[in-house]
């Protein structure tokens, strides 16, 4: 079989199906489907408008939170705690074994480990001088 590496900066949504359907044929065979489901818990303003939250998703029986993000003038107000408890509420009621997430040096890992999240990996000079910290809360 003849084949070339070829690096591309213009790769398509194509390009990346040929990558991604076969790795998620391969996981299937050993691992049941991810059955992926976003969680969205938003903070609206007076206007309605959008001004911060948590995005999620659940998956392999985990509650996966990509972001979360309080606005400054609302920080200390205990926001941020009742978006990620409401989020392991519904975590919980869908029987998933825990929540994890990821932050930085420079972000709020206290944060999360005051609400009981341990680390359970960290990735050092991502960015240069500072941490990534990967962590868990289990709930059973």
């Amino acid at each position: 079989m003849d084949y070339e590496i070829v690096r591309s900066e213009a790769a398509t949504e194509d390009d990346m199906r040929a990558i991604v359907v076969p790795l998620i044929a391969h996981n299937e065979q050993s691992a049941p489907p991810l059955n992926s489901e976003n969680l969205a818990l938003l903070i609206r303003d007076a206007e309605g408008k959008t001004i911060g939250g948590l995005w999620g998703r659940f998956g392999y029986d985990w509650l996966f939170v990509d972001y979360l993000a309080v606005p400054m003038e609302l920080r200390g107000t205990g926001i941020g705690t009742k978006l990620l408890q409401q989020a392991e509420q519904l975590a919980i009621e869908r029987h998933c074994v825990g929540l994890w997430l990821d932050t930085f040096s420079f972000q709020a890992r206290p944060f999360y480990e005051r609400l009981g999240y341990q680390v359970f990996g960290e990735l050092e000079d991502y960015p240069r001088g500072h941490s990534r910290y990967f962590l868990q809360k289990r709930f059973r």
